[in-house]
């Protein structure tokens, strides 16, 4: 898929080849390919970045953040679970009941959280 700049240049060359006639029809297209390697070669080199970026970000055991979208989402639920079931548990089996259902809550955040750094529990 053609972006907007491409296509200005396209349209450009074609007005160019227009105006300048066939002769010049090589060196017009010949500087038409030399922009699309050359915006090609830049985008290689940032998806080179950003891959290199990522590479030191897993060395040292973190990953971006675009890679771990449900983390997020769990911690917002267990929030929001640990409301009623905290108010159940209480009123069933005291603070036992609490500890007991918030030490579930944060097993599930922190196994979540290994699997994401892809870390598997023993």
């Amino acid at each position: 898929m053609a972006t907007d700049e491409v296509r200005k240049d396209l349209r450009a060359a074609a007005a160019a080849r227009q105006e300048l006639g066939p002769e010049y029809e090589d060196a017009i297209l010949e500087s038409f390919l030399e922009k699309l390697d050359a915006r090609e070669a830049q985008r290689r080199g940032q998806d080179l970045e950003h891959r290199q970026r990522d590479q030191m970000l897993e060395a040292v055991g973190l990953k971006r953040r675009e890679t771990d979208p449900g983390g997020l989402a769990l911690a917002i639920i267990s929030v929001i679970a640990a409301i009623p079931i905290t108010a159940i548990a209480a009123d069933m089996l005291g603070l036992i009941g609490v500890i007991v259902c918030w030490a579930g809550l944060v097993a599930i955040n922190l196994a979540r959280g290994a699997a994401a750094r892809g870390h598997r529990p023993n």
